[in-house]
């Protein structure tokens, strides 16, 4: 397969990956807001901050994965999409009420590759 074809599939699988989050992150937020209305706004903010950690995320998997280096390169992974998102995400967490430093957006981070590493990946197209 050619460098072309293995980025056109990573990104197809990265659109399938991000498909997947946003239709679970969405309803979540949605059903919130119904139940608990005086909660919605900060609901919001963290549903942001969220679903912005999770892009950062698989757009840094989807780097490395086209570089080759999956494996064994948790620490760099992390300080990238710390660098991508951290500022961000410390600031939509504040509109939520959470006060958020490095520390906890970093354990925020690993939570979310957590849950992405548990999901199942989707079958091959054929």
């Amino acid at each position: 397969m050619s460098f072309m074809g293995v980025l056109e599939t990573l990104g197809k699988d990265f659109a399938k990956g991000l498909k997947f989050a946003v239709t679970y992150a969405v309803p979540v937020e949605k059903l919130v807001g119904l139940l608990f209305p005086s909660a919605a706004p900060e609901m919001s903010a963290a549903v942001g901050a969220t679903t912005l950690m999770q892009n950062a995320v698989l757009l840094v998997e989807q780097k490395f994965a086209a570089a080759g280096v999956q494996s064994g390169t948790g620490p760099q992974k992390l300080a990238e999409v710390l660098t991508l998102s951290e500022s961000a995400v410390v600031s939509l967490l504040a509109q939520a009420g959470i006060s958020a430093d490095s520390n906890y957006v970093s354990e925020l981070v690993s939570a979310v590759v957590a849950i992405l590493n548990v999901q199942p990946t989707p079958a091959a197209a054929k």
